[in-house]
């Protein structure tokens, strides 16, 4: 029984299990289990916040364009929570997005979807016949692209 209860707790983030010597019952302690640190970017990758959920956005340095007042970039992000398929988890999205920095807008050029973090095993492929700009949902991807490529050089 001992062997169960601690594996159960385990499973719920529990890590303390003990037997009252006085009334004979079980009991389990709750304390803040630490996450598994972030695996680091992939070259040339730079980490440039995170969403609202707490996962790591990513930028492709070399995919960086300025025109027209425009920017067009390259991102990565995990999905939180994923996207569940008949295929399997999509646990993460690479997305083409071009940014308005002075109507603080963007679109979507392209974007993919994956079953691994690494993107490597696309799960889909979107690309809009003709992109349209439209304004940031705050704590998004949208949102993290906008304030660090927009933000004013110091």
């Amino acid at each position: 029984m001992r062997d169960r209860l601690r594996r159960h707790a385990a499973s719920a983030g529990l890590v303390s299990v003990a037997l009252c010597v006085h009334t004979g019952t079980l009991g389990a302690q709750a304390t803040s289990v630490a996450k598994p640190p972030a695996k680091p970017p992939a070259k040339g990758l730079t980490a440039i916040g995170a969403t609202s959920a707490g996962t790591p956005v990513y930028l492709e340095t070399k995919s960086v364009t300025r025109a027209g007042g425009i920017i067009t970039a390259t991102l990565r992000v995990g999905l939180q929570p994923t996207i569940k398929t008949a295929q399997g988890d999509m646990v993460s999205m690479r997305s083409i997005a071009m940014i308005d920095c002075a109507n603080k807008t963007t679109a979507t050029k392209e974007r993919w979807f994956y079953f691994d973090e690494r993107g490597t095993k696309e799960a889909r492929h979107d690309k809009p016949g003709k992109p349209g700009y439209g304004p940031a949902l705050k704590g998004s991807l949208a949102d993290v692209a906008i304030a660090h490529l927009c933000a004013e050089k110091r």
